[in-house]
């Protein structure tokens, strides 16, 4: 039997070395399927702080950006939407106010109907932020009538700034109608609505 040249006593060395490895791979690979812990263990590494984007500067300034748009976003919001309630009961009423306002023009003093009217504040969470009455008209009459109410808004002083008005008509006897009187001034400085005239026709 011949001895192997110190060239092939290499490669076979080589090999050995390789087969080892492997079989060490599949052991390894059977323990971690059959459910068994391996006892080699990942020593953790710093994260690499050179590829991280931006800083805490620019996240605040990113969240003072997205609470501000939001803001916005609700101011247009409810603008709108006291655009769209201002809207809806113009468009309802509009016709009976201006014969409101052409019938209160030759009237002196308060009127004929005061009793007949109240008035009650709408919450401004249903009117878009705007001040807004409910004028309860009631008919106490026995016969069909309509009526005319001028609505006052006044400043804390008591000066009058601005006026609105609203109808109901022909009502039965004993019926209700509950026309709403808007003010368009801003919400600052609050105003005060008071009842100023209301005519029996």
């Amino acid at each position: 039997m011949s001895t192997p040249s110190p060239h092939g006593r290499s490669r076979i060395a080589t090999l050995a070395v390789a087969l080892a490895a492997a079989s060490a791979l599949t052991l390894t690979a059977c323990d971690d399927d059959s459910g068994g812990s391996s006892t080699s263990s990942a020593t953790p590494t710093a994260p690499d702080t050179a590829s991280f984007s931006g800083n805490a500067a620019s996240a605040l300034a990113s969240a003072e950006a997205s609470v501000r748009a939001e803001a916005s976003k609700r101011a247009a919001s409810a603008s709108a939407a006291a655009s769209s309630f201002e809207a809806s009961v113009s468009a309802e009423v509009e016709r009976a106010n201006k014969a409101a306002r052409t019938e209160l023009a030759t009237v002196d003093g308060q009127g004929n109907a005061m009793s007949d009217v109240t008035m009650t504040g709408k919450p401004r969470s249903e009117t878009g932020g705007l001040l807004a009455v409910v004028v309860t008209i009631t008919n106490k009459t026995g016969k069909t009538a309509s009526y005319a109410v001028q609505v006052d808004f006044l400043d804390s002083s008591g000066k009058v700034v601005e006026t609105r008005y609203v109808g109901a008509e022909d009502l039965e006897p004993g019926q209700k109608a509950q026309p709403v009187a808007v003010s368009r001034k801003p919400t600052e400085p609050v105003l005060t609505p008071k009842l100023a005239k209301a005519q029996r026709y």
